[in-house]
């Protein structure tokens, strides 16, 4: 984590933390990524919450359209990671 810690990226996480809506988060993401990068975030998340449950490769390849690249790479996140899936994956639950 330390070669992405910077006074600019501090700026954005700071930015994202001030957000107070699913609009407002929609309109922010928006204008800072493109609709393909905004996407692959949220695919990628859903495929965390998928492993975490347990489904397999095929599973998460069929609801998610996710390479099995992209699935190794966040199970390795989840294993190996600093923990930001956890965080958020057991947040989000605990609001649904």
């Amino acid at each position: 984590m330390e070669k992405l810690r910077s006074p600019q990226v501090d700026e954005l996480f700071q930015a994202i933390l001030s957000l107070q809506s699913i609009d407002e988060c929609y309109s922010f993401f928006e204008d800072a990524c493109t609709v393909k990068e905004i996407r692959e975030i949220a695919q990628r998340l859903k495929t965390a919450k998928m492993l975490s449950e347990g489904a397999n490769y095929a599973e998460i390849n069929r609801e998610t359209g996710c390479s099995t690249a992209t699935i190794s790479r966040v199970r390795r996140a989840l294993e190996y990671g600093s923990g930001g899936y956890q965080t958020v994956l057991a947040r989000t639950a605990k609001e649904n």
